[in-house]
Parts: structure tokens; sequence; C-alpha cells
């Protein structure tokens, strides 16, 4: 008769991987045990070595809350035991969240983004001359940075300011020979750096091997190094 073998492909799926097999078989059994006393003694040795088992759920509050639910879904929700907390219901773990909705919001210049929008509509509406002026120049040298991130190139002040008289329907401007802050568009220089610092240390420890390997091709490097070593095997004393 041929050997049977046990894969965990004909074993039953395991509910909750964390615990292991043993665990599930411990539950499947309380849940057939006939007394419900037998039931609760059997429990409480299981929720202990599940605690045992996952040290990490004791930094998470209300543990024991949480074993107890861990518990009732092994058994898949049949266990008939005295809790100390209430039975969970599968519609409550297994609950879908509400699907988000894409936002559909038409920006008119997608290089500044929706949020220099809003700071737009907000210097519209402030009230002090002053505090408007350096709300709506705050405005235009974010925008310009903005632009120079997206067009990697840079930009006139007369062209962000038009783009801000055009984005707030002309109700905000400044003066024509105010100068924003010098913006300019730096790439990442981390990487060329450490290609360089490679490409520096190769280039020393190809001069460093070159002079090694000439100091051991040098016929005279090493005559000299063997009448030393013959001397110095001459040597009597």
């Amino acid at each position: 008769m041929p050997e049977q073998f046990d894969y965990n492909s004909t074993r039953n799926k395991l509910i909750l991987s964390e615990y292991g097999r043993n665990v599930q078989n411990m539950v499947k059994y309380i849940v057939a045990l006939p007394t419900k006393e037998e039931r609760n003694r059997y429990a409480q040795v299981v929720i202990d070595l599940m605690g045992f088992l996952n040290p990490h759920l004791r930094d998470v509050a209300d543990f024991k809350h949480k074993l107890w639910d861990h518990l009732h879904i092994i058994s898949d929700y049949q266990i008939d035991v005295d809790s100390p907390y209430p039975k969970p219901s599968p519609e409550a773990i297994h609950l879908k969240p509400e699907p988000l909705k894409y936002p559909h919001q038409r920006i008119k210049y997608k290089h500044y983004g929706k949020t220099i929008e809003l700071m737009i509509e907000k210097a519209k509406s402030i009230d002090d001359p002053d505090r408007k002026r350096h709300m709506v120049q705050a405005v235009a040298n974010f925008m310009k940075m903005a632009y120079v991130q997206w067009n990697k190139d840079s930009v006139t002040d007369e062209s962000i300011l038009s783009d801000l008289y055009n984005l707030s329907g002309g109700q905000l401007k400044l003066e024509e020979n105010i100068n924003l802050n010098r913006v300019e568009y730096r790439p990442n220089t981390h990487s060329n750096n450490n290609q360089n610092n490679r490409g520096r240390t190769n280039n020393n420890n190809n001069q460093n091997n070159r002079g090694r390997s000439n100091s051991n091709n040098n016929p005279r490097n090493n005559n000299n190094q063997n009448r030393s070593r013959n001397n110095g095997g001459s040597k009597k004393y």
C-alpha cells in the first residue's frame, strides 16, 4: 500500500496564519467539546498560548480583547464560550470601506498646482492692503519656484506676474518693477558626487596597483633584493 503524504495543499486553509496550524486545530477541538465548562477552561489556555506566540500584541491597547476576537475568527464564529468581550460579527470584521472619490477638479495651470489657486482665493479675500500685498508677493515667489521646478529653466518676473493676474481674474497684481526671489534649478548633485568619488577611488587604486606591479617587474629591484638576501644568508657569526 503506497504511503500517504500530508501536504499543506490538502489541509484546511489557515484562517490566521500567524498563530499556526496547531492553534487552529486546538480551537477546532474546543468547538467540539460537549460542555461549556470545558470549552471555557480550554479556551483560556488557548488565549494564553496565543498571547505567548504573538508578544507584539502586548503593545496594542486592550490586547486581550484582540486575542478573544481572533479566537472567534479562528473558530469561524462557531465557538460557544463565555467571553469577557462581546462576540464579533463577520460583517464588522470584513467591513469594506467606502470607495474614495477621485477629485474632479480642473487646474488651469497644472505646473502651479491646485494649492496656488487656493492661496490666490485666500489672498483675494484679505482686506488689509499691506497684508494683502505681502500675501500676493509670497504667492508670486512660490509660483516662480514651482515654474522653475517644472520647466527646469529660468523664467521672467513679468511672465509670473501675468499668470498671477490671469489666475486671480484680474484682481491681484504687483508693481512691474518688483523683483521676485531668484530661483535656479539645481539638479540632484548627490549621485554625481558619489560617481566622482567612486571614480577617484578607482583611479587611486589603479595607480597603486600599477606602482606595485612596476616595482615587482623592475629587475634592478629584484637583483637588489636577492643580493641583500644572499649577503644576509652568508653572514657568519
